[in-house]
């Protein structure tokens, strides 16, 4: 079983150029058509929303090379100089955070924290493509040692499944395993939660999303006919969550859905004009910073608005997913493993 790469531009009309991270930063900026009077509580507000780890001190220099600059061509002139570093950002979906809401959506507590959702975004030098990969959660690997928060740390495991990295040791032990396992360098991470990604949804006012069977799963909740449906944030996480309802019941069916879902929902965010309405606009960035959980590099608005105005020359014709190659592991035919060489070749190719 091998990944499958995926156009960007499936189900988009012609013209149409949706870009998730520069849509959330200029949805952010856009809080400023509020007024100036309220536009610094405003601010305050959101930029006091977003939460987050510093890895970088936590990962010390034991870590792969960051990109490499690539120099400005002599005699090119820009207003705004294009970025000249390619930049690789792990995007993590969560129930980590305890509390009312997300234990009412399924959330589990600040002891049981599982990272269901993976996704390496590489966006290249100059900014004018990227490929999104997802990391099945079922795949086993070799867990490295991870500091922990108390001054100790975890102990190498070895054919573990992913997703026990966050489980053990959070946002650190997460950007390490995807480090250790791809040899690319995590410069950014973004997490978000089953409540905030509820929220976002409900803001926009719903996501329509098409489905070609039928999905009945008793664990998420959902029950779906094959056809369009236009969904509320609770099924839309229902959606992203469900695996045993469709296909093989595995890891690889939810992947799917799960970019079917961002893409819709980029559809979504792109086709609601929300700087005409103040109030949709703050509903919307509330919903995006109050789920976020950042690394220290993205960790306020002005940072967030300028990762997302780098991303304008990005169109969805150069924005690709893809899934880590994969094959059933020899030891439990209920787990993956990397399929070799294609997943390193595909991990080359993002450094």
């Amino acid at each position: 079983m091998t990944g499958q790469e995926e156009s960007g531009d499936v189900g988009r009309r012609p013209g149409r150029r949706p870009r998730l991270l520069k849509a959330a930063g200029l949805t952010l900026a856009g809080f400023l058509v509020l007024g100036v009077g309220t536009a610094g509580w405003v601010y305050w507000h959101l930029n006091s929303n977003i939460k987050s780890v510093d890895i970088n001190s936590a990962l010390g220099d034991d870590r792969p090379a960051k990109a490499v600059t690539t120099p400005t061509p002599s005699g090119t002139v820009s207003a705004t100089p294009l970025p000249t570093e390619a930049v690789n950002i792990l995007v993590l979906g969560s129930d980590s955070r305890s509390g009312k809401e997300n234990q009412a959506l399924g959330g589990g507590s600040s002891t049981g924290a599982r990272s269901d959702t993976a996704m390496v975004v590489h966006i290249d030098a100059g900014r004018t493509r990227a490929t999104v990969v997802s990391i099945p959660r079922d795949t086993l690997v070799t867990r490295p040692s991870c500091p922990l928060s108390d001054g100790g740390s975890t102990a190498v495991a070895y054919g573990a499944m992913f997703n026990s990295a966050y489980s053990v040791g959070g946002p650190v032990c997460a950007v390490k395993t995807v480090e250790s396992i791809t040899n690319v360098r995590m410069d950014h991470y973004l997490e978000i939660d089953f409540s905030g990604f509820a929220k976002l949804v409900n803001a926009l006012g719903g996501v329509t999303v098409t489905t070609d069977e039928d999905i009945d799963d008793d664990d998420s909740h959902l029950h779906l006919k094959a056809g369009t449906h236009h969904l509320d944030g609770r099924t839309a996480l229902a959606l992203a969550r469900t695996r045993h309802g469709i296909g093989d019941g595995s890891d690889l069916g939810r992947i799917g859905l799960q970019q079917k879902l961002v893409k819709a929902l980029l559809e979504q965010m792109s086709s609601t004009n929300i700087l005409t309405s103040p109030t949709k606009l703050y509903s919307v960035a509330d919903a995006i910073t109050g789920s976020l959980t950042t690394d220290t590099g993205l960790d306020s608005l002005t940072e967030l608005m300028s990762l997302g105005e780098s991303l304008k020359g990005l169109s969805a014709d150069e924005v690709k997913t893809v899934t880590m190659p994969v094959v059933t592991a020899p030891s439990n035919p209920n787990r993956v493993v990397a399929e070799e060489p294609a997943a390193s070749r595909l991990w080359e190719s993002l450094r």
